[in-house]
């Protein structure tokens, strides 16, 4: 009975350890998005280059995620709810890692965009998309961490919201676009951008998702309706609205 203790000890110990390495790489995927948001915003060119250098983090963070819960696996050979969770936690942090990727895109558009005129309000809309997508991206986390499937549901259903405000503005660049022709290359980058926190919304959903997976141990049933629709208002589908996925 000892014996069994102390296993269990040293297993939950492992875990935590496997928990707090996924924590660690989430609160450095959130401030990058801060960061990316803060510097396009106001035009900050040293907080951008900051965001794409700390980008090469995320790489060796998700190998040390991994490499921390394969070896959780091979040694404590887990069960149920306990694998449950670590299968989750490698999927959530492949999602970070594509995340710091979509923040350090962000950044490099922020340079160019910082030489143009200052299309307004737009840049103020796309701010405020990018604290929405940064709240959901939090909340799901901690769903996460929490075993909250109840705040998990209420994550996905929010990102609607960040859908229905990507589609808002693509409309508000469109007019600009259609009203003066000097305000197409700076909205065409602005769209990039805004599109790349829509992307966000999606991972932080899916985040949110391996949180039911965790309790649950299935993934949600209802499949979630997009509710962007500006692919269907593109003459092709790769026209360049695409979100960046590279750097």
């Amino acid at each position: 009975m000892i014996e069994s203790k102390h296993i269990n000890s040293a297993f939950d110990k492992d875990l935590d350890h496997v928990l707090a390495l996924l924590m660690r790489m989430g609160g450095l995927v959130e401030q990058a998005i801060q960061q990316s948001a803060l510097a396009l915003h106001e035009r900050n060119t040293e907080l951008a280059e900051l965001v794409i250098r700390n980008d090469r983090r995320f790489d060796g963070m998700l190998e040390e995620v991994n490499a921390a819960a394969v070896s959780l696996i091979a040694r404590r050979q887990p069960q149920a709810k306990d694998l449950r969770m670590i299968v989750s936690v490698i999927r959530i942090a492949q999602y970070l890692e594509r995340v710091g990727d979509y923040a350090k895109n962000i950044s490099k558009r922020s340079f160019t965009i910082s030489l143009m005129p200052p299309v307004t309000p737009s840049t103020g809309s796309i701010k405020r998309l990018a604290t929405a997508v940064q709240s959901l991206m939090k909340d799901s986390l901690d769903a996460f961490v929490q075993a909250d499937s109840e705040k998990a549901t209420d994550v996905i259903k929010r990102d609607i919201e960040i859908d229905q405000m990507y589609n808002s503005l693509f409309r508000e660049f469109l007019t600009h676009m259609m009203e003066n022709p000097k305000n197409i290359t700076p909205a065409m980058h602005l769209l990039f951008v805004a599109k790349n926190f829509e992307r966000i919304g999606d991972y932080a959903t899916a985040v949110g998702e391996q949180a039911i997976y965790r309790v649950t141990g299935a993934l949600p049933s209802d499949v979630r309706q997009r509710q962007d629709w500006t692919p269907y208002a593109q003459q092709t589908e790769n026209d360049g609205l695409e979100a960046e996925t590279n750097g």
